[in-house]
């Protein structure tokens, strides 16, 4: 039986870390490992709420589902969640403990220390429990600037004496300086660790990668261990908000009258965008990240997304002159859902003397709800349903909603208003404070059948269109392509044997 642990780190972030990492997993999954993923330090505001009311990147619940096990804590335990480009929550062991500045978090001290204390309680707990685990690393283990604090890249691997593979992207040009430099930036304990590179993102005719590949391992004594193919229409749970500049949904002519638009704005601290997932899965249906009010124009869904920064993001809405837009939009008789601090933006009024401390904030006005922060996160993986049909989903927000008129859109029981639960809807206008409701295939035919309804649009979503057993292809997927693409003996090797031993240092580091 295979057991061992392996470090998947990259030149940059979205090098393709994730995907690979959960591909890895499903792998040796096929294989009859026991497996789990785990991610030391995570800097994202795509997160989820898992089964044991942990608060973890949205990636490591997906690499979870890879593995067939259920998300925990443990998997991810340091989550920062950017609130500015100075400032992030910090959520430790599932669970938010305060706001730290970028110069504080990462100057080293007792608090560092801490920190990695957990992150490697974490870990052992869970090499205890599983035959494998695959850590995935965070931007670049070559940022020599955060080195010191580092717990996610060389800082774990050295703990734990853990083998690295580097992942480089080629699609971006420069692999191999990309990779090179890596392995040279590190001082030579952190190089003894990493063990092997994959070339990922790769077009065309491999034969003319060969002498560079070969150069490549002559100059660092380190194999390649593959080269991954450029994967099309890979959507699984993107951690990075780099992933909605791509293209987005499946390619049906932007004119037929049989093909829903929606667009959802793309605001700076964006937060779960992951919610349209589902969406851009449904063939028939367009979604586009957006960020200028001419791009609402021909839409026939606007979502107004999450955000780790409610108010800061509706004064950049304001701006750029979106709120006009969505005015307009909701005058006409045009639908618009907000999710979570999307559905807060949309209220008459929001209290904020906790994340933005700007105290009363004026809303949108779309919606007749107030917002309040309270200084307690709320957690939860609620269910209830929208008229006839079931919903769930998870809630993630410090902004406690007053509804005070309007209807409620989802109710402990059916077609119950008297039972309301969450958000609510005023004509075309919606809102909720749950994520995930799109992984619902009922709720989202029921949804998307009454917006094409309302724009007049000869659409009929598709019945055999399942969310989860998609998903489940995409990991299957990915392990194919691990399967033929990576030498898996030398990968295996690396995970049940540890890092080589005698490997060069490059001179330009001495």
């Amino acid at each position: 039986m295979t057991t061992g642990s392996v470090l998947v780190a990259g030149t940059t972030s979205d090098a393709g870390k994730s995907v690979l990492t959960a591909g890895i997993c499903r792998w040796l999954v096929r294989q009859g490992v026991r497996v789990a993923p785990f991610k030391a330090q995570n800097m994202s505001n795509n997160s989820v709420v898992a089964p044991d009311g942990a608060e973890i990147g949205r990636a490591q619940a997906m690499q979870a589902a890879a593995c067939g096990v259920p998300a925990e804590a443990a998997m991810n335990p340091v989550l920062l969640k950017p609130g500015s480009d100075l400032t992030s929550q910090v959520v430790l062991l599932g669970r938010a403990v305060g706001d730290t500045a970028a110069d504080g978090y990462w100057r080293a001290g007792a608090g560092r220390e801490r920190l990695m204390a957990t992150v490697l309680d974490a870990y052992d707990d869970l090499r205890s429990r599983f035959d494998v685990v695959v850590c995935e690393g965070a931007g670049s283990p070559a940022e020599i600037n955060l080195r010191r604090g580092d717990l996610a890249n060389m800082g774990l691997a050295r703990a734990r004496d853990l083998p690295v593979i580097v992942v480089g992207d080629i699609d971006r040009g420069g692999v191999f300086a990309a990779l090179y430099g890596t392995l040279a930036l590190l001082e030579p304990a952190d190089q003894a660790l990493i063990s092997g590179f994959v070339v990922n993102k790769f077009r065309g005719d491999q034969s003319l990668l060969k002498p560079g590949l070969t150069d490549l391992t002559a100059r660092t004594g380190r194999p390649v261990l593959g080269v991954v193919p450029y994967l099309t229409r890979t959507w699984i749970d993107a951690e990075d908000a780099v992933a909605t500049e791509s293209g987005y949904g499946p390619d049906d002519k932007p004119g037929s009258d049989r093909s829903l638009r929606v667009a959802v704005i793309r605001l700076p601290r964006i937060s779960n965008f992951t919610d349209a997932d589902a969406l851009a899965l449904e063939p028939g249906v367009s979604v586009r990240f957006v960020t200028s009010a001419a791009a609402l124009e021909d839409a026939d869904l606007v979502i107004v997304p999450g955000t780790k920064a409610t108010v800061a993001d509706l004064a950049w809405l304001r701006a750029r002159r979106l709120d006009d837009a969505l005015a307009r939009r909701a005058k006409a008789g045009r639908p618009i859902l907000g999710i979570c601090g999307g559905y807060q933006m949309l209220g008459t009024v929001i209290h904020d003397e906790v994340e933005s401390r700007a105290g009363t904030v004026r809303g949108l006005g779309l919606l007749p709800i107030e917002t309040r922060f309270a200084p307690a996160k709320t957690l939860r993986r609620p269910s209830g349903y929208a008229g006839q049909t079931p919903v769930a989903g998870y809630e993630i927000h410090h902004g406690t909603v007053e509804v005070t008129d309007g209807r409620p859109w989802l109710t402990t029981r059916p077609a119950d208003e008297a039972t309301a639960l969450d958000g609510c809807q005023a004509g075309a206008i919606a809102g909720t404070l749950w994520h995930g409701i799109f992984e619902n295939d009922a709720f989202r035919r029921y949804y998307l059948a009454d917006i094409a309804r309302v724009a007049g649009r000869d659409f009929v979503p598709a019945k055999g269109t399942c969310f989860a057993a998609a998903r489940q292809a995409q990991f299957d997927a990915l392990a194919d392509a691990i399967g033929s693409s990576l030498d898996t003996g030398e990968l295996l090797g690396l995970i049940e044997n540890g890092p080589g031993r005698d490997l060069p240092v490059l001179r330009s580091w001495l």
